[in-house]
């Protein structure tokens, strides 16, 4: 959103249960509203030239308890969005979506790869969600620009394994309990990098239905994160693992995407997994 103020007039529609109001430039107008509720929010879109539905329940652990959560918050909420977009005639669509919906594939993971088998709720929200935008446009004649993220981090982060770790590690200096046994190796991709990317594709691609992948060409473990998060804290930890492969119900314990396809385009990052982590940890404990 900061990047777009700087060239356009913003409305943004958010209930703030993940957010905080003072994330919203001064120069955006911000509606707090909920996209469940379809009758409530479809009017702020009349006279949009294109829609970035960024809006999600971002937790994939919380849909081993709470199954319904994704559903709603993902699913109805994204065909809130196309509703209000088919009745307002708004054409263009940017869609954030997930590494997730591959489940467990090979890496590097390209865009064609298939069958499509996720292994959380949510992944498999997210994948509906890109069903349900691949019908409105061929439906509707509108146009989109679906992006599946690798792990997006940046300092505005409030979960997720790098503000995991503080905030553990400012409760206990002493011990860092690491989901899983620490060995789960994903590529992680900068906040900057990842508004970049979304910004060139969207201007440098047409299609009726554009797929991309973002991410970073590389992998970093959970246990170097770790390290990482404690050296820049100035501990040296002990780490208790919780066990298995995997760190919670439907978490993918090797993930990697390949960018083949926007580096054709002609964009590439600028920072590596592990550039990208340590830019984060430092911004974060300077942020909090």
């Amino acid at each position: 959103m900061d990047a777009l103020v700087k060239e356009h007039q913003v409305t943004v529609i958010d209930n703030l249960s993940s957010g905080k109001e003072e994330y919203v430039s001064d120069e955006a107008d911000l509606i707090i509203g909920d996209l469940t509720d379809l009758a409530s929010i479809k009017s702020y879109f009349d006279s949009a030239d294109v829609v970035f539905h960024i809006a999600a329940n971002p937790d994939v652990s919380l849909g081993s308890k709470d199954t319904r959560v994704h559903i709603d918050q993902n699913i109805l909420a994204t065909h809130n969005v196309l509703e209000a977009m088919r009745l307002n005639d708004v054409r263009d669509i940017v869609f954030t979506s997930s590494s997730t919906i591959y489940g467990l594939a090979p890496i590097p993971t390209p865009e064609d790869y298939g069958p499509l088998v996720p292994r959380s709720i949510y992944g498999a929200s997210k994948l509906a969600c890109e069903a349900l935008i691949s019908s409105y446009c061929h439906s509707f004649g509108m146009r989109s620009w679906i992006y599946r993220f690798a792990n997006i981090i940046g300092t505005r982060s409030n979960h997720g394994i790098i503000p995991d770790f503080i905030a553990k590690l400012r409760s206990n200096e002493e011990e860092l309990v690491i989901l899983g046994n620490g060995k789960q190796t994903k590529s992680y991709c900068h906040i900057s990098d990842c508004i970049d990317a979304m910004l060139y594709a969207y201007s440098n691609s047409d299609e009726d239905v554009n797929i991309f992948n973002i991410g970073s060409d590389d992998t970093i473990s959970a246990v170097e994160i770790a390290y990482l998060v404690g050296r820049d804290m100035g501990l040296n930890p002990s780490y208790t693992f919780t066990g298995g492969d995997i760190g919670w119900v439907g978490d993918i314990p090797k993930m990697l995407l390949s960018i083949a396809k926007i580096r054709e385009l002609g964009w590439g990052p600028r920072y590596n997994s592990r550039e990208a982590v340590n830019r984060t940890i430092k911004d974060i404990l300077a942020d909090t």
